[in-house]
């Protein structure tokens, strides 16, 4: 597999032209400099090659420890890995000294360089495309990311880039590939939820630091539990729509991470452990659950606890009662900065996953129903009772339940809530959404 670096000053089209060859809008576009903070990354498969696509933050100048030299410092390594940088340049702009710092870099890293002249759609473009020439790697390649155009040659340059295909008495071992689990980290911002990211994969792939909301993009990067391959998703933090709206960045960083948790299957809920179960805490989890995705809980920056002892059995009672949508669902408690709880996030994960997947047989089913309907009959309505005959499961991910019977659909919610609490309990579904569909049957003797 080719991995390829698009590499450039901020704005002058590298996330447009990384969901361009990448076929689907995966990087958040906008006209504001720097929107791009962190790698981000996709394979593709096109005109017989598999690219590793890798778009990064533009190089900017700034102070150490600064923001701007923390996005630089991203796209140094993204070169560092690179097997081939594209190198791209704004052609209304024309050659900048930004642009003579990027290409001096490019030259000391060693690495095959294609330079592309973006935004060549209009006239303006040709002096810029004619300055390429004097940065010294070669015949550049017009293109307009946002039209398309150009991108036929970009990938030919590509294709010539490719690795050796093996020879015909060289060995290929075929090994059956298993489909990663697919995990996304939310929260609010500034929980800590691309430090754990970094420590779960072992390598500062995402900006860190003090300032809240340096997230944008979700970023996703390959981890492993206990043998098993991960996808690992960060994403920008959530705030109220109240506080959103109006701010379009933020808006479209807030739609990343919602992309993600309905790609996810499951979602670890990142919360700060001195400040945990605050109002946007528990709307993140309802929309979680609503969702009908595996949930794990983890309670960050637990070492800043004073008093720690007690505080878990203290925030589990507080779970369950703020949230019984999602009753038992893990809890852990953990320390992204020290690596306190890695392990048993993973086993929460693993847990919560097989939850999500778990299939009950009919059988075990209507035993488990007969006995909750003889402990707790449904309610009575207008004089007459409801009636459940039977249970089964349809399907799983998550959990879901038919439930067959007269007058199902006057059913409360809160003999629903009682059936599901009696399912986490009896078939370990804990950490997963339960649905319900209500299949009443037609009375024979109603008026046809």
């Amino acid at each position: 597999m080719l991995s390829v670096a698009i590499i450039g000053r901020p704005n002058v089209g590298k996330s447009t032209l990384f969901n361009r060859l990448a076929g689907r809008r995966l990087a958040i576009v906008h006209d504001t400099p720097g929107v791009t903070r962190d790698r981000q990354e996709a394979e593709i498969e096109l005109h017989g090659m598999t690219l590793r696509l890798v778009d990064t933050a533009g190089f900017e100048m700034g102070p150490d420890g600064s923001l701007a030299q923390r996005m630089t410092l991203q796209s140094r390594l993204a070169i560092a890995e690179a097997d081939v940088c594209l190198f791209m340049i704004d052609g209304r702009e024309g050659i900048t000294a930004g642009d003579e710092t990027i290409a001096l870099s490019l030259r000391r890293s060693g690495k095959p360089i294609i330079l592309v002249v973006n935004k060549c759609e209009s006239r303006a473009s040709q002096g810029g495309f004619s300055e390429a020439y004097g940065l010294g790697f070669g015949e550049p390649i017009a293109v307009s990311a946002e039209h398309g155009l150009g991108v036929g040659e970009l990938f030919e340059q590509l294709q010539a880039l490719l690795p050796r295909p093996p020879q015909e008495n060289e060995e290929e071992v075929s090994e059956g590939t298993i489909k990663p689990l697919r995990i996304a980290l939310v929260g609010r911002p500034n929980v800590g939820k691309s430090s754990l990211f970094n420590r779960l994969i072992g390598s500062e792939r995402a900006l860190t630091g003090p300032e809240a909301g340096i997230t944008r993009d979700a970023i996703a990067a390959a981890w492993q539990i206990a043998g098993r391959p991960v996808l690992i998703y960060d994403t920008a933090g959530m705030r109220r729509k109240a506080r959103v709206a109006g701010k379009t960045l933020e808006e479209l960083a807030v739609g990343s991470s919602l992309g993600a948790i309905r790609f996810a299957e499951c979602v670890v809920l990142i919360m700060d452990a001195t400040h945990p179960f605050e109002k946007q805490d528990l709307s993140i989890a309802d929309l979680i659950a609503r969702e009908g995705r595996a949930i794990v809980f983890a309670l960050n920056k637990w070492d800043l606890l004073s008093d720690p002892q007690g505080k878990l059995k203290e925030f589990r009672q507080s779970l369950d009662a703020a949230l019984p949508q999602v009753s038992g669902a893990p809890l852990v408690a953990i320390s992204a900065r020290t690596g306190e709880g890695m392990e048993r996030l993973g086993t929460a994960i693993e847990a919560a996953d097989a939850a999500w997947n778990h299939r009950v047989t009919t059988a075990q089913l209507n035993r488990f129903l007969e006995q909750a309907l003889a402990r707790h009959p449904p309610p009575a309505i207008h004089g007459r009772r409801v009636r459940i005959r039977y249970m089964t499961q349809p399907k799983a991910r998550p959990p879901s339940f038919a439930l067959f019977g007269t007058q199902l659909k006057a059913l409360p919610e809160s003999y629903l809530r009682f059936l599901a609490h009696g399912l986490r309990e009896t078939f370990a579904l804990e950490g997963t959404p339960i649905r319900f569909m209500l299949r009443t049957s037609k009375n024979p003797f109603a008026d046809g």
